[in-house]
């Protein structure tokens, strides 16, 4: 069961219910510094309405997120939320679905719009679509006006230290993920993607040059049936790609402009049986006299059924420098459908391992 370095920091606990904010000491990757809301307390989500976004009825997620202390939010019971307006969540938080079946669907998404330290665990989101704006409260102080969302289902907007972790995502109207102007220090790991054509943006302009700065970890999930393309498109930063499973794409898997650096280590990638779709990369975006200068690495990665990885670019001679948690070490790509094995939501009892 613990599959990867990432879940045997705390799935095997059969205490795992009690002990909830062990989760904050196991993330891994650039996002490691995400604590979430460990210093904060339990905050139980009973209701699952969202009827007033401007004056959240307590014991709604809306009523959780907003609040501007650390909180640590788990769920009474399984639900599904329909989100009338985007969900606006504060810093320093910790949405944990573990125990319950929580389904955020059929409504807007998330919105992680300059905050920091934030925590998503242990839920499916799909079926996000766009929702007009209007007035909606962002914190205990303050609401505002919002335009038009367009259907992320979670959206990363000048923000850092955020992890996403074993999260079930599918058929939102816009991408599952961005996460653009200014993020950083990003890990998405153990998640489940399946049914979507734009699944993660990482960078959203080649015009905005502090995404230079971007630093973002994917690592063990899953890239399931019917996906198209943009796992992940990248622009301008750094990006881990590790020990995924690619078991299928339409159009390719990992694509990028703005020269960003992509170091793909130990991923499993099993190429569709369309003729024109077997490169896993896509550079479409800018000439080979530009894009050839963009350092894009294949290291130990297993091609399978055609696949290949266009590889550019010169590696420094001295190596990367990253701190030790900011860089997970690959495991063989042979072990990936092990290591991801339980991407996605997972069916968390009290008192059982997780």
């Amino acid at each position: 069961m613990k599959t990867n370095p990432i879940d045997r920091c705390w799935r095997c606990k059969n205490n795992w219910a009690k002990n909830r904010k062990r989760l904050a000491k196991c993330v891994l990757g650039f996002g490691y510094k995400a604590r979430g809301g460990v210093n904060g307390e339990y905050y139980l989500v009973t209701d699952n309405s969202d009827d007033d976004v401007v004056n959240p009825k307590p014991g709604t997620l809306r009523h959780a997120v907003i609040q501007m202390r650390p909180l640590w939010i788990i769920f009474a019971h399984d639900m599904h939320i329909k989100l009338s307006k985007e969900l606006l969540v504060q810093s320093d938080m910790t949405i944990d679905g573990r125990g319950a079946n929580i389904h955020i669907a059929y409504g807007c998404g998330i919105t992680l719009q300059f905050v920091h330290n934030v925590i998503i665990h242990n839920i499916h989101i799909h079926h996000i679509i766009t929702c007009q704006g209007g007035l909606v409260r962002d914190s205990t102080e303050h609401f505002g006006l919002r335009t038009v969302a367009d259907g992320d289902g979670i959206s990363i907007f000048g923000s850092s230290n955020i992890w996403l972790d074993h999260i079930s995502m599918s058929e939102c109207q816009d991408g599952l993920i961005d996460a653009i102007q200014g993020s950083t220090a990003i890990t998405i790991s153990n998640c489940h993607f399946t049914h979507h054509d734009h699944v993660i943006l990482l960078g959203g302009s080649e015009a905005f040059e502090k995404d230079y700065y971007m630093q973002v970890t994917l690592a063990f999930n899953h890239f399931g049936k019917e996906l198209v393309q943009r796992m992940p498109r990248c622009r301008w930063g750094f990006f881990h790609v590790v020990n995924n499973d690619y078991t299928h794409w339409k159009m390719y898997a990992i694509g990028g402009s703005a020269h960003p650096t992509i170091v793909s280590q130990g991923n499993r990638f099993i190429a569709p049986n369309d003729p024109n779709a077997k490169e896993i990369t896509n550079r479409n975006y800018a000439p080979e006299s530009e894009w050839k200068h963009w350092l894009w690495t294949s290291e130990g990665d297993l091609l399978m059924n055609g696949a290949f990885f266009r590889t550019s670019g010169t590696p420094p001679t001295s190596g990367f420098k990253f701190k030790k948690k900011e860089i997970i070490k690959a495991k063989p790509s042979t072990f990936v459908r092990r290591l991801t094995r339980f991407a996605g939501t997972l069916k968390c009892k009290e008192g059982s391992k997780c």
